[in-house]
């Protein structure tokens, strides 16, 4: 089962690094960075931004962030660990990722948050990113997949790979791996876990 106990989830994934399917993505929009003149910077929007774990790499890194959270206590703990100097460039927004219109950008990351859409909001949301990304953006994200322990489980959505890769139809796939293992959650519940970890170019 999923970690649930927000307060506590929140306290001890504060400090952790950003997960590497976001440091993939920003490597890679900095590689192409050289061609590119910007007047302003980047917008990446964070689906799930729990503590901010993710946003804040982004904001180090001099992007603009739109973090959205169904829960008031991510927001705030995303807030407090972020350094002043990157605030002006934070957005965050409490509301349900799944039925939200995403503004045009160039990131859309989901780390771990998808799990928690319906299957028809899961399905849209994908749609809506391939909509909402300006030419050459990118989505970046770590989905539960079909084998993960919490696809026995009808509160959550753990689509296949095939799905996943299927709601990418409009996307060169430039990084993919699957990840099954019995592990632990974040709060130290022992879980089977099965991640797919992918970074997506918009075509």
């Amino acid at each position: 089962m999923p970690d649930t106990s927000w307060p506590e989830y929140y306290a001890v994934t504060v400090d952790r690094p950003a997960w590497h399917t976001v440091t993939e993505a920003i490597a890679l929009f900095a590689a192409e960075g050289a061609a590119v003149e910007r007047t302003e910077p980047r917008l990446a929007v964070d689906l799930g931004c729990g503590a901010g774990r993710d946003a804040r790499e982004l904001l180090r890194n001099g992007w603009r962030v739109l973090a959205i959270d169904t829960e008031h206590d991510a927001i705030d703990a995303l807030r407090a660990a972020t350094p002043a100097s990157d605030l002006p460039r934070l957005d965050t927004l409490v509301a349900d990722i799944g039925g939200f219109i995403l503004p045009p950008c160039d990131l859309i990351n989901a780390s771990v948050s998808f799990q928690f859409l319906d299957p028809a909001a899961y399905a849209r949301t994908f749609a809506q990113a391939a909509a909402a990304l300006n030419p050459g953006g990118r989505f970046c994200g770590l989905l539960y997949g079909d084998r993960d322990e919490a696809a026995s489980d009808p509160a959550y959505t753990c689509p296949s790979p095939d799905a996943i890769r299927g709601w990418l139809a409009d996307f060169e796939i430039e990084s993919w791996s699957e990840r099954e293992e019995d592990g632990k959650m974040a709060l130290g519940d022992p879980h089977h876990i099965h991640l797919v970890e992918v970074v997506a170019r918009r075509r």
